[in-house]
C-alpha cells in the first residue's frame, strides 16, 4: 500500500535518490565487498593464532626394509636387522603458535585499510548513483520543459490555420499562406512526438539508474523544471577545493598506505621467525593389522622452532624492491592527482558560471522573442505585415526556446559536474 501510493505522487530528484541507494543492484555488491573484507581482516589474524592438526597413517610394508649392523658391533659377521614390522600405524596431533613472525604483524595493519577501502568504495558507488540518477533526471525535467514550449507552440499554430483557412475561404488570402503555416504545424507535431519518445528512453534510464522497475510508471515532479530554472543564477561556491573530500582521492591514499604496509611486509620476511609446538601422538607395529593398532604406545613432545631465511635473499630483496617502487608510484600519483581534481573543480566552477549566464540570456531571449512575436501577430491581425513576417518571428522565438532548453540542460550538467568534482555529492542530496 505505501508503494502504491508513492507510485501515484511526482517523485522529486531526493525521493528518486534516496529509492535508488536503497535499491540499486550494485548496493548488494558493494556490501559483500565490505564482508569480503571483514573475512580477510579474519584470515590474516588467523594466521596468528594456534593451529591445531591431527595425522594418522597405516603402513603395509610388502616388504619390510632391513638394516646392516657391520661385523665387530655383536659378532663378526654383518646382521642385517629389520627395525620394524610389516604394518606400522601412527596417529599425532600437533598444535602450533607463532611467537614471533614480524612479517605477520606487519600485515595485520592491513586489515584496518582493507575495511576502510570496502567502505569508500561503497561510498564511491552511492555517490555514482547520486550523480546518474541527477543527470537522468534533469534531462526528463528538460524534456518535460520541451514538450511544454512545444505543446504551446503547437496551440499558435492551430489558431493561426484556423484564421488562415478562413481567409483562404473568403477570397482574401492565399493557399500557399495557409500550406506554410500546416506545414509548420506539422514540423511541431513531429518534434512533440520525437520529444516524447526521447521523454519515455529518459525515464526508462531513469529507473535503471534508480533500480526500479523498468515496466511500472514513474512520474517525475514537473515543478522541480520551473524552481531549478528559477534558481539558474544562484552564486557558485567559491570555498577552497580540497581534494581529500573526493572519495577516489581517499581511496588512492588508502593504496598508497597499503602499498606501504605490504614494502614493510616483506622486509619483515629477512627476520627469523619463532614457533612454540607441542606434540602427542601413539605408534603401533604388528606382523598383523590388529595388533598394529591394539599395541600402541604413546609419545608426547614440546619445543620452540627458530627458522632463518638464508639461500632466499635474492628473491626476496627482488620483491621488496619492486613494493618500494610500487609505493613511490603511488605517492607521485597521489600528487598528480590533487593537481588534476584541482583542475577538474576550476574548470567545472568556470563551466558552471558560464553555463549560469547563459541560461539567463536565453531566458531573457525567449522574453524578448515572444515580446515581438506578440507584437507581429497583432499587426499581422490588423494586416498591417504578412503572414512571412509572423512566421519569422514564430521561428524565432522557437529558436530562442531551443537555445534556452540547450542551456539549461548544460547548466544542470554544470551543477552536477560540479559536486562531483568537489567531492559533495552526499552533500548536494543533503540539502535537497
Amino acid at each position: 500500500m505505501p508503494f502504491g501510493l508513492m507510485a501515484q505522487t511526482p517523485w522529486s530528484l531526493k525521493t528518486c535518490i534516496e529509492y535508488g541507494l536503497k535499491n540499486h543492484r550494485s548496493n548488494a555488491v558493494y556490501a559483500n565487498q565490505k564482508r569480503i573484507a571483514d573475512a580477510q581482516a579474519k584470515e590474516a589474524l588467523a594466521d596468528y593464532l594456534p593451529k591445531l592438526s591431527l595425522t594418522g597413517t597405516v603402513d603395509d610394508n610388502l616388504k619390510v626394509q632391513e638394516t646392516v649392523i657391520p661385523g665387530g658391533v655383536f659378532g663378526p659377521e654383518d646382521m642385517r636387522v629389520a627395525f620394524t614390522k610389516r604394518y606400522n600405524t601412527n596417529g599425532v596431533a600437533q598444535i602450533d603458535q607463532t611467537i614471533y613472525d614480524q612479517s605477520l604483524l606487519t600485515g595485520l595493519k592491513a586489515n584496518k585499510y582493507n575495511v576502510q577501502q570496502a567502505g569508500l568504495n561503497q561510498q564511491q558507488n552511492d555517490e555514482a548513483i547520486i550523480y546518474n540518477i541527477s543527470t537522468a533526471y534533469y534531462q526528463i525535467m528538460v524534456y518535460n520543459e520541451q514538450l511544454n514550449l512545444l505543446n504551446a507552440n503547437k496551440e499558435t499554430y492551430s489558431k493561426q490555420i484556423e484564421v488562415s483557412a478562413l481567409k483562404v475561404k473568403k477570397g482574401v488570402s492565399l493557399q500557399k499562406d495557409l500550406d506554410k503555416v500546416t506545414v509548420d504545424l506539422n514540423n511541431a507535431i513531429s518534434q512533440i512526438r520525437v520529444a516524447e519518445s526521447n521523454l519515455t528512453l529518459a525515464e526508462n534510464q531513469l529507473k535503471y539508474e534508480m533500480g526500479f522497475p523498468i515496466t511500472d510508471a514513474l512520474k517525475v515532479d514537473s515543478n522541480d523544471v520551473t524552481q531549478t530554472a528559477g534558481s539558474a543564477g544562484l552564486m557558485v561556491d567559491t570555498g577552497r577545493f580540497a581534494a581529500a573530500n573526493r572519495t577516489d582521492f581517499r581511496i588512492a591514499q588508502i593504496d598508497a598506505k597499503l602499498l606501504e604496509i605490504d614494502e614493510d611486509r616483506i622486509k619483515a620476511g629477512f627476520l627469523p621467525k619463532l614457533t612454540a609446538y607441542a606434540r602427542y601422538g601413539a605408534v603401533g607395529f604388528g606382523d598383523q593389522l590388529g595388533p598394529a593398532f591394539s599395541s600402541m604406545s604413546t609419545y608426547s613432545a614440546v619445543g620452540l622452532k627458530l627458522s632463518f631465511p638464508i639461500f632466499d635473499f635474492f628473491k626476496r630483496n627482488a620483491q621488496y624492491s619492486q613494493a618500494k617502487y610500487k609505493r613511490l608510484n603511488a605517492q607521485e600519483n597521489l600528487k598528480l592527482n590533487e593537481g588534476k581534481f584541482q583542475l577538474e573543480y576550476e574548470n567545472a566552477r568556470t563551466k558552471l558560471i558560464k553555463e549560469q549566464s547563459n541560461v539567463d540570456n536565453n531566458r531573457r531571449n525567449i522574453d524578448l522573442a515572444r515580446s515581438v512575436f506578440n507584437t507581429t501577430d497583432l499587426q499581422f491581425q490588423k494586416g498591417i505585415t504578412d503572414l512571412t513576417d509572423w512566421l519569422n518571428a514564430q521561428n524565432s522565438l522557437k529558436e530562442a526556446q531551443n537555445n534556452y532548453l540547450s542551456s539549461l540542460y548544460q547548466f544542470y550538467l554544470a551543477k552536477i559536474d560540479l559536486e562531483k568534482a568537489g567531492g559533495t555529492l552526499k552533500t548536494f542530496y543533503s540539502a535537497l
